[in-house]
């Protein structure tokens, strides 16, 4: 069966829950993926509630002060962080009048935005984006293909290529989302839960 079609049957039963997945609006999107970086959900979700009540608009954001957003961000020990959401906030607003760019060449001009986050928004917010990567997809792309590859392995051309076709598809949101609760959950960098795998027939890089 489609490695597509697998995955989404999967994710029906077994998704996680979390606060920003039933938002849209590329904003809320964008302060999820700057806190959620190398930092548990769980741990991010009370935190990201709060900022969205003191900061619930990019416009309001725009205008805080560094330490108070730092309050923040400092929770999930993310301590010089905190530079990259009022930068980028302040140049949505002056530089773009508000609107998030569509196009990911586009979104990476944003102050702190990389590849990762700017995939990330555009697929659930505009199902536009030219391919997600972090360690995550990229560990999983790298053992169903059987590519082989070890180390820093995000950058590498044949795993670019590889997402790119993934990402192929009418519904970037809920593919990007099943793809980081399955690595989340099952094909994990160390231990991988080989034996609940549902791609245990097609996947070159069982054990």
């Amino acid at each position: 069966m489609d490695l597509m079609v697998l995955l989404k049957q999967w994710f029906l039963l077994y998704k996680r829950e979390f606060l920003w997945r039933i938002f849209s609006e590329p904003y809320k999107i964008l302060i999820a993926e700057f806190m959620l970086q190398r930092t548990k959900a769980e741990q991010v979700e009370p935190v990201y509630k709060a900022f969205l009540k003191q900061y619930p608009t990019i416009a309001h954001l725009s205008k805080a002060r560094p330490l108070s957003v730092a309050e923040y961000t400092n929770k999930l020990g993310l301590h010089w962080r905190y530079k990259h959401f009022i930068t980028s906030a302040k140049y949505i607003t002056k530089e773009l009048n508000g609107e998030f760019p569509r196009m990911q060449k586009d979104m990476l001009k944003i102050p702190g935005v990389g590849d990762y986050v700017a995939g990330a928004v555009l697929a659930v917010c505009y199902n536009s984006a030219d391919y997600v990567i972090d360690s995550n997809i990229a560990r999983f792309i790298n053992r169903y293909y059987g590519i082989g590859l070890e180390g820093e392995i995000r950058r590498k051309k044949i795993i670019i290529d590889k997402a790119k076709d993934l990402f192929n598809t009418h519904d970037q949101r809920n593919l990007l989302f099943a793809l980081l609760d399955y690595t989340a959950l099952i094909c994990k960098p160390h231990n991988p839960a080989c034996d609940k795998c549902i791609f245990n027939n097609d996947c070159c890089g069982k054990k």
